[in-house]
């Protein structure tokens, strides 16, 4: 389905490895799924931003025809592509309600971030130009920090969340 969405079809055989690397993040979904309670405005809002989406996924394709038929190669229908990037959206807006206000990174991660990583990797990638200043890429720099923290306190819940459910994925 991921290549779907980028508009990649049909997609190529995965690899035993990557078949482990879906199993591994539907196990995730499904772990922090059963954390959600959406309001019915908040479903109503994911509902409307997944078809937004798959409006755009239309563009990715020659036609009307082309999309219909790379669906029906994936078992799936329009309505299915729009629960699916739904639950997609809710997930997303539990994680970033739920970690993100944690996430913040300090004025002094700020600042080593630019001085230990930001400043070298500049110098390296563009040596002739000018460093700039911590102020115009401060913003920038948080996002960056922002992510990397929401990704550990994801892996972190995750973690927690394991033993407290059993997921099975059947094969068909």
């Amino acid at each position: 389905m991921e290549r779907f969405l980028d508009g990649q079809w049909p997609s190529p055989p995965p690899e035993a490895g990557a078949l482990d690397h879906v199993r591994e993040r539907l196990t995730y979904q499904l772990l922090l799924s059963r954390e959600e309670t959406p309001t019915p405005e908040e479903l109503g809002e994911c509902r409307m931003a997944a078809t937004e989406r798959v409006a755009e996924l239309h563009k990715k394709f020659s036609g009307r025809e082309d999309f219909s038929r790379t669906l029906g190669e994936l078992g799936m229908t329009e309505a299915d592509i729009v629960k699916r990037l739904t639950e997609q959206e809710l997930l997303l807006r539990m994680i970033e309600q739920r970690l993100r206000p944690s996430a913040s990174p300090t004025d002094e991660d700020v600042a080593s971030y630019y001085r230990e990583t930001f400043v070298p990797e500049f110098r390296k990638s563009t040596p002739s130009a000018e460093v700039p200043r911590l102020s115009e890429v401060e913003a920038q720099i948080r996002q960056v920090l922002t992510e990397k923290r929401v990704n550990v306190l994801l892996d972190q819940w995750i973690e927690e969340l394991r033993p407290t459910s059993r997921v099975r994925i059947h094969s068909f």
